[in-house]
């Protein structure tokens, strides 16, 4: 029971709000609606306990987690006496608390990677200095902070000299060096080693922290303590495992950096060193789904890191519905609560078969009896699973039917989101002539693209000028208006490299598109100046850290580069240059927090295109929570709005809306109500378009957490998966003997969810409230 646990009166109200009488878990935790919800329960718990502490001791997160937390503690604080501010303290038991003072915390910074220097705007040190020390007016004199440029190393010597490439060899612990320079690395690591238990020591000597802040990893890492770290363990200086890595890539311009770069962090034991310590782990979304539950519901272990929690009477997890929604406690309520629905039937009986290993047909009336769940269906009989096989045979066949005289527009947040969420389904609708099909990418995508990308393209890119070999730029009228023509044309010409497997061929497809982009960027007048540009910008890059905030030409350059490679993937399908249409919404900025999407800025351009194009449907990923990427979420937020704006002024009841997901997370069966069978050659299609056409992601730089290498590959065992669940439900031979050839091809499936546009804007009113309630 939740009364069991020491609720403070914010959490109280939370918990109240939420409606969660009671848990199971090992470790108390709260649920909220949405991912700005998650922010403001966590500064007003924070508030909450800094007005009863204000010389106490706090650890807070940096990356992209706690954006709401930082913006509503912010909001607040300007805003604790305003007509609104009184409103939600009021609601959230904050009402008699007086408006707390941060100057005289002690801030603990968490973590940071080793080297880095605290100058780069990527390092936690600057991080935390900007949104923290300076944002929260914390005191910079009492902060103890990881500042890599101030850690001593043998001889006095600064870590670009110890460390020339930026690798610690952590083997120089343990063996003999092999050189007088090794000995002086060796040296130095041993003064890191004690600088990290200084470090803690001067924690320990503050009575440890006091209020903790963190997100979790993929792998349930707790600040960089990653799966298997001791439960004892202290500050120290370490290495990470690859789910850590990919994440931390975006921060550091690529798994190349990220792969090779260690971390100092504080440890399990640091965190939970004071025992009167609010020990509080965040998480939003259903990709942290099966990492909560494992850590929640856990005894205390090594391969959980957040179980650590359990050791604390205050340590909690606050958590979204959708990240909670695999918890035992979820599952029971979602079964026991409210009414009984068809979808709980559906998801009742196909986890049977995966529980038990059983084809659909075998199971018999009695394993439905036994069961938790099944046995609550209402009505139940020998009949109930066949309805249930007969429902998802239903949702195939609206998958294998062919659809006629539309007007359809794929939309993405990133480029390369719709291929890897639906384009199997995509190559149906356009084997049918009478079908129109429009592509937008609704950002620019240039994080994606790395400087070395860049610097490669534009070196051999002068190199082939110098030769001779990019013929247009000697035509006379190609620096006022010919760099604009013949866009399908180099498209076509590239594409037909990939087929002759010229690879040469290819780079000089690319190069030509990256001469037109750079004459219309940097308004390029002739041949001199575009060498003089390629040289600049080569030279911005080589001097340029890595993940590094670019100059806005060079974003959108490498934004252009990533436009180019789009438009290469839907012309394997014939579709034209003037159908796929680049929109660079605005709140895109590259910045650690990107903007929320502006009514004006970031949605009028969507409701124009949609006025253009008059579609009969749109397909959108459907990620309401930001369990994969923030720019999905935030995508989301502006193409709901701008649906409702365009309803406002034509009748929408005859449109579409296509939800679909891709690698960041999935449909369960029972969510999803048209089913797509995926063939060998339709995920063929699916992987040489993506090595062919996305160049700047085949490296994978910024891989998944789950799979080290292309996302293509990620996408295709997610579809052979959900082909195994469904297999499991139907059984093997009615797809290997099925009418349909296209069924009998079937070895993985596509689920999406069909609705009309009242249904999708239900779906999406809390996104609309969430918009609303932010700063």
């Amino acid at each position: 029971m939740l009364s069991n646990y020491p609720l403070s009166e914010v959490e109280k109200a939370f918990q109240a709000e939420s409606g969660i009488t009671s848990i199971s878990t090992k470790i108390p935790y709260l649920t909220v609606d949405n991912f700005p919800k998650l922010g403001l329960i966590t500064a007003c718990r924070f508030l909450e306990w800094a007005a009863e502490n204000p010389q106490g001791v706090i650890s807070l997160p940096t990356g992209k987690t706690p954006e709401y937390f930082i913006k509503w503690t912010q909001y607040l604080l300007e805003n604790w006496d305003s007509k609104k501010g009184k409103e939600i303290r009021e609601k959230y038991n904050l009402g008699k608390t007086k408006k707390p003072v941060l100057k005289d915390l002690t801030f603990v910074q968490i973590d940071e990677f080793y080297p880095i220097s605290s100058k780069q705007n990527n390092s936690f040190f600057h991080y935390v200095n900007k949104f923290y020390l300076e944002g929260f007016g914390l005191s910079k004199e009492k902060a103890i902070l990881i500042n890599s440029d101030e850690i001593p190393l043998a001889q006095g010597k600064h870590f670009a000299e110890l460390f020339p490439d930026l690798k610690v060899d952590l083997s120089l612990r343990f063996r003999d060096p092999i050189n007088a320079f090794e000995k002086i690395q060796q040296e130095s690591i041993y003064m890191i080693d004690q600088w990290c238990a200084d470090y803690e020591q001067r924690i320990r000597d503050l009575g440890g922290i006091g209020f903790f802040l963190g997100g979790i990893g993929p792998d349930g890492h707790i600040a960089f303590n990653t799966r298997g770290s001791h439960l004892f363990s202290p500050t120290r200086l370490t290495e990470t495992n690859f789910e850590t890595q990919a994440v931390a890539a975006g921060d550091l311009g690529g798994i190349e950096v990220s792969a090779n770069r260690l971390v100092i962090t504080i440890g399990l034991e640091t965190i939970t060193y004071n025992k009167d310590a609010v020990a509080i782990i965040i998480a939003a979304g259903e990709a942290k789904a099966q990492i909560v539950k494992d850590s929640l519901e856990h005894s205390l272990n090594n391969i959980y890191p957040a179980t650590v929690l359990q050791k604390l009477k205050n340590g909690r997890f606050y958590l979204t519905k959708g990240a909670a929604v695999r918890l035992t406690d979820s599952v029971d309520s979602y079964y026991k609560s409210g009414e009984w629905t068809w979808e709980k039937t559906e998801r009742s009986v196909i986890e049977l078969c995966k529980k038990l290993g059983k084809y659909g047909h075998r199971l018999k009336l009695e394993d439905l009896k036994s069961d938790k769940y099944t046995s609550m269906i209402p009505n139940l009989s020998e009949d109930t699973v066949s309805q249930v096989m007969k429902s998802i045979v239903e949702k195939l066949n609206r998958g294998t039917t062919k659809e006629k005289d539309q007007v359809i527009l794929h939309t993405g947040p990133h480029h390369d989101d719709i291929s890897l969420g639906i384009l199997p389904h995509i190559t149906n609708q356009l084997q049918e002539n009478s079908n129109q099909a429009h592509f937008s990418v609704l950002t620019s995508g240039f994080t994606a693209v790395t400087n070395t990308f860049v610097i490669e393209t534009l070196l051999h890119t002068r190199k082939l000028l110098d030769e001779g070999q990019i013929q247009m730029v000697n035509y006379d009228d190609f620096f006022e208006i010919g760099y604009k023509l013949k866009t399908d044309k180099d498209v076509y010409h590239y594409l037909t490299k990939v087929a002759a497997e010229d690879v040469e061929g290819r780079k000089r497809g690319l190069s030509h598109r990256v001469v037109r982009a750079l004459v219309e960027i940097f308004e390029v007048k002739n041949k001199h100046k575009l060498r003089e540009t390629i040289n600049d910008v080569i030279s911005i890059l080589r001097n340029s850290y890595d993940g590094e905030k670019n100059p806005s030409k060079i974003q959108k350059l490498k934004g252009m580069i990533r436009e180019f490679e789009e438009e290469l993937v839907w012309a394997h399908f014939g579709v034209q240059v003037k159908n796929v249409h680049h929109l660079r919404l605005g709140f895109y900025t590259g910045d650690i927090f990107t903007e929320q999407p502006d009514k004006k800025r970031d949605v009028e351009p969507i409701v124009e295109m949609f006025r253009r194009i008059n579609p009969t449907k749109i397909s959108l990923t459907l990620d309401p929570e930001g369990s994969g990427p923030d720019t999905h979420y935030k995508v989301l937020q502006a193409t709901a709005e701008a649906v409702r704006q365009w309803g406002e002024e034509k009748d929408l009841s005859e449109l579409r809306i296509i939800g679909y997901r891709n690698v960041w997370f999935k449909f369960e069966p029972h969510e999803a109500n048209v089913i797509v069978p995926v063939s060998l050659g339709d995920m063929a299609v699916m992987e040489d378009s993506f090595a062919n056409c996305y160049l700047s992601q085949v490296n994978a730089s910024f891989p998944s957490y789950s799979h080290n290498g292309k996302f293509s590959t990620v996408a295709k065992r997610i579809w052979v998966s959900q082909l195994n669940d469904i297999q499991l439900l139907l059984g093997k031979n009615y797809f290997y003997l099925h009418e349909t050839a296209k069924v009998r091809s079937s070895h993985g499936l596509i689920f999406f969810k069909d609705m009309n546009v009242e249904e999708f804007l239900a779906h999406a009113r809390e996104l609309e409230k969430s918009i609303e309630g932010m700063i």
